[in-house]
């Protein structure tokens, strides 16, 4: 295509000359526009991904909005390119600072979530940097050039020359066959993750971001306007997958062992497993866990499945054995929907049912979402005494939160023979900014270094992780420990929980940008610096490495520590409730998830972005490239293709059920 396209240059290269000189504003938005997306591009996903194919997809719809100006008199152009130009500074601005926070790109969907915004401000506000603000210069390039042309008489002298429905029709047609060259390139992988917009990250790599973002548009104005759109076909294959599935309760070692027990589930906000018996200088970052999870059942592959809902997406996924919505967040979004819950199901068997969080009610629409999945009574921010003294980040300190529940909790199991709960804690989230309430812990390393000034060996206390972001997370994840740790003991000095399982877990990765991590594998504290690529002893923390370190705890633990042990079984947040649910005696017909002890280890774990993760492999769905996690794994393609067909259908089920609200409209249709 690149030698097509040349050779067209230059065989029109003296008319094309001639009309870049006699349409300067146009040429001017073309070329401030592509370069605007290309940065955006480049930026984002790299210039090893983003290249040609995205810029030709940008360049084509930029030339067709740049055509519809013609039908404009030259001195009036300016306010429809400039218009149309911001709108593009809109959406690339929009996308980088959201790809910097979530690495992935906006949709629609999501200007429902903004009231989500002010609760964030200052984990937003951390993760920007002055290239954000890149985009912003367009628009004012843009007027400088009109008043230039203004100033050198430019439009009067175009106006007596100017066809402009000549040239619209000219551009346009030249937009069009632009467009068409684009699409004769496209195979059937290309259009199928184009129409199901699950691999965003794909989509704006193959198409461009104007591309991505009107395919986004004309999506959700299908979905959400035009609720019926689809729908014939998506109750279809939701009855084909559930009457086709295999739905057999079967039994194993763990049946029935938590029958008739209280459930807590403690929500631990962003606490990843490898950060677990990691010691600096010698004390543990997680004392308290390392200790719950030698006392309980501890699942050592465990990992979130979250979209741009972060910690509701895990709170969704948990309790419905569903994916995150594909578009948009379903605690915002889809809240009205008829889902059925592990809340609902213990509900069913007499269970009492209540959540707590020290944020906002409206943090996340917890306040109407909590009521949908069947929760009884949801304790806020309102039900807590929360101040200056005790708010660290965004919210009511761990501490706080904790004290302050415990009369709470002698009333629910004062009140009711069963219950569950879910306690969603706070102080842990980004950006870690309550250094000084957390509490001492020294983020040092003692080593015995070269003082080249005296040519003596000195023991020194190496500062390595002091004013880096893995560093104050690292603070903040000892100092939500430590409130663990008085909380358990609470539960003791106060007889609590006596007959109750508690479920620890972390409901996402930190976030981190993954540099940081470097100071935890590529540090050399002898020499004071990070080592580089091609030095001995240097550590390449690569996309993989990140990916599998995204892994998050969980424990199920009781205070007489009847039930403990490791499980290494691969299991995402999608199975924790049919394995609950063998344990606790209750199923879910709906769940797309597995009873671990069940499937061990054929499990696949599904990311909504399409990628997946088995005990053998984890595949980058975006790049079609994977990486086997052990040595001498042999995987053919027939495990990869049914892998892959796997992920995309349990996807497309689960947002079908999400969007449609196919469990109240279609379920009782299933064979039961």
């Amino acid at each position: 295509m690149k030698n097509k396209i040349t050779n067209f240059l230059k065989k029109h290269k003296k008319n094309f000359i001639t009309f870049a000189l006699t349409n300067r504003q146009f040429m001017a938005f073309i070329i401030l526009s592509v370069i605007e997306t290309s940065i955006l591009g480049l930026l984002t996903l790299g210039p090893g991904v983003w290249g040609f194919k995205a810029l030709f997809f940008d360049f084509s719809v930029i030339v067709l909005l740049g055509s519809i100006g013609y039908l404009f008199k030259p001195k009036k152009q300016y306010v429809y390119f400039q218009t149309v130009l911001c709108i593009i500074t809109t959406i690339v601005t929009i996308n980088a600072i959201y790809y910097t926070f979530y690495n992935s790109y906006v949709t629609v969907g999501l200007i429902e979530s903004l009231g989500q915004v002010n609760t964030v401000t200052d984990a937003v506000f951390d993760k920007l940097t002055p290239i954000h603000a890149i985009y912003l210069i367009f628009p004012i390039v843009f007027y400088l050039v009109n008043r230039s042309l203004k100033k050198h008489n430019y439009f009067n002298y175009v106006t007596k020359i100017e066809k402009g429905k000549k040239n619209f029709g000219t551009v346009m047609l030249i937009g069009v066959i632009l467009l068409c060259m684009n699409i004769i390139t496209l195979d059937g992988t290309d259009i199928s993750r184009l129409v199901k917009q699950w691999n965003r990250e794909y989509v704006v790599e193959r198409y461009g971001i104007l591309t991505y973002q009107m395919n986004d548009i004309i999506q959700s104005a299908q979905s959400r306007l035009f609720s019926y759109f689809g729908y014939d076909e998506a109750a279809q294959k939701f009855l084909e997958y559930y009457n086709n599935k295999d739905n057999t309760t079967k039994k194993n070692k763990y049946t029935g062992i938590f029958e008739g027990k209280n459930v807590v589930l403690i929500h631990m906000e962003s606490l990843m497993s490898m950060f677990m018996n990691l010691k600096i200088n010698d004390v543990e970052v997680t004392p308290t866990l390392n200790k719950l999870a030698k006392e309980g059942l501890y699942f050592t592959h465990f990992y979130p499945q979250v979209s741009v809902g972060t910690s509701s997406d895990t709170e969704f996924t948990l309790n419905t054995s569903l994916m995150p919505a594909l578009s948009g967040t379903v605690f915002v979004n889809y809240y009205d929907r008829n889902y059925l819950s592990l809340e609902k199901l213990l509900k069913e068997k007499g269970y009492y049912a209540f959540s707590m969080h020290g944020n906002n009610s409206t943090m996340w629409n917890r306040m109407e979402m909590h009521k949908s999945l069947g929760y009884d009574k949801f304790y806020a921010k309102e039900s807590f005494d929360v101040n200056k003294d005790n708010w660290i980040g965004l919210g009511i300190s761990d501490h706080a939160f904790f004290e302050q529940m415990i009369p709470i909790l002698k009333d629910v199991e004062e009140s009711h023979d069963n219950y569950m709960g879910t306690i969603i804690t706070l102080t842990n989230h980004t950006p870690w900014d309550g250094q000084d309430a957390y509490g001492e812990f020294k983020l040092t390393k003692t080593v015995k270094r070269l003082n080249e000034k005296t040519g003596l060996i000195e023991t020194v206390e190496d500062n390595y992780l002091q004013d880096t972001k893995i560093g104050d997370y690292i603070k903040g994840v000892h100092y939500a420990d430590k409130c663990l740790g008085e909380f358990i003991d609470s539960l003791y000095a106060n007889n609590l929980f006596d007959n109750t399982v508690l479920v620890f877990y972390g409901d996402h990765d930190a976030k981190l940008d993954r540099n940081e991590y470097a100071y935890l594998y590529n540090y050399d504290p002898v020499q004071g610096r990070l080592l580089e690529e091609g030095e001995e002893g240097y550590v390449d923390y690569d996309y993989y490495a990140n990916e599998l370190n995204r892994s998050t705890p969980l424990i199920m633990w009781t205070k007489d520590k009847k039930v403990k042990g490791k499980v290494d079984y691969y299991m995402g947040m999608i199975d924790v409730l049919p394995t609950l649910g063998n344990m606790f005696g209750f199923k879910s017909d709906y769940a797309l998830g597995h009873d671990i002890f069940d499937i061990k280890d054929e499990n696949i774990i599904a990311f909504p972005n399409g990628s997946f993760l088995s005990d053998k492999m984890y595949y980058n769905n975006s790049k079609s490239e994977y990486k086997l996690l052990k040595e001498g794994i042999i995987v053919d393609e027939n495990y990869i293709e049914d892998a892959k067909k796997y992920t995309e259908e349990l996807l497309e089920i689960s947002n079908s059920i999400i969007v449609y609200n196919l469990i109240e409209t279609e379920g009782d249709k299933i064979k039961k």
